[in-house]
């Protein structure tokens, strides 16, 4: 080591070691993290494929939650975990769906945007920002039930619905991110060496924009999945045949009144925990601050 340099040690006696490329403490990798969402998604999906609503058997309709149906019968005595495993996979197949499609529509609107702002095709830009600030302002719901009605109740108008209501936030995310982009320095250093916008875009912004657009993605499937069984529980929704969380909450209301409350609470409780857990692990995927893993 040359004169002059000494190791830096720490109040043990240790050699220091920098911060960066340590995780706090208690907190899991993200890794882990997206192998346990995508183990919660292959289990839905799998045990919800394998699980059907079973034959109807009205002599055992509204039977209480007992071991051998642990939430009971639906009105049609039907089991009614196997249809709300059922329903759970079709709720969550409708989120990943819409929210990858306004993924889609947000990244190119935002893309678009943020590519032509501050410079000859401006103009362009406003009119887009103009469009997404008209989308937000009109209720999500109302607009939704605007286009089932236009389309006709069916799993592809669901997914319609919920994307054309949903893409505001990737575009602006998407937008703002690539408008901070421009003015950095590897850009900046990039241009001045002659590299063309296509190329810049291509090569830099892209990767660095679509993290934040697939984290936003992300974070769309529970918002999807609520907005999905909102539109069921309004009758808008999927047919019986593909029957979703909001579906058979739906369809127990009548039980609900007669008295008999796992109808509606359980497949409730599922909805609720299904999206919850969706979120949480969507969050912990966010990038930390202070650039830690």
């Amino acid at each position: 080591m040359a004169e002059g340099w000494r190791t830096v040690r720490d109040e043990g006696g240790r050699p220091w070691v920098p911060v960066r490329g340590r995780r706090r403490p208690g907190r899991p990798r993200p890794l882990l993290w997206g192998l346990t969402l995508a183990g919660l998604v292959a289990v839905v999906l799998l045990v919800g494929s394998s699980s059907g609503g079973g034959t109807a058997d009205f002599a055992r309709a509204y039977l209480p939650p007992a071991p051998d149906h642990p939430f009971g019968t639906d009105h049609a005595g039907r089991d009614l975990l196997q249809r709300t495993l059922a329903g759970a996979r079709v709720s969550l197949l409708v989120g990943i769906a819409a929210a990858l499609t306004a993924g889609v529509l947000g990244l190119v609107v935002g893309g678009v945007a943020g590519s032509v702002a501050g410079r000859s095709g401006g103009w362009l830009d406003t009119v887009l920002m103009r469009v997404v600030d008209a989308v937000n302002a009109l209720p999500h719901l109302v607009l939704g039930i605007v286009v089932v009605a236009l389309l006709g109740p069916s799993l592809t108008s669901v997914v319609v619905s919920v994307a054309v209501t949903h893409w505001t936030t990737t575009a602006r995310i998407v937008r703002a991110e690539m408008l901070a982009l421009t003015g950095s320095g590897f850009v900046e250093a990039a241009v001045g060496a002659g590299a063309g916008r296509w190329w810049v875009l291509r090569r830099h912004l892209l990767g660095h924009v679509l993290s934040r657009a697939l984290l936003a993605v992300v974070l769309m499937v529970p918002h999807a999945i609520m907005h999905e069984s909102a539109l069921s529980f309004l009758g808008l929704g999927l047919p019986d045949s593909q029957a979703s969380l909001g579906t058979i909450i739906e369809q127990s209301r009548p039980a609900v009144l007669a008295g008999h409350w796992w109808p509606a609470v359980l497949p409730g409780l599922v909805l609720v925990v299904l999206s919850l857990a969706v979120f949480v692990l969507a969050e912990r995927l966010r990038p930390d601050p202070a650039g830690r893993s």
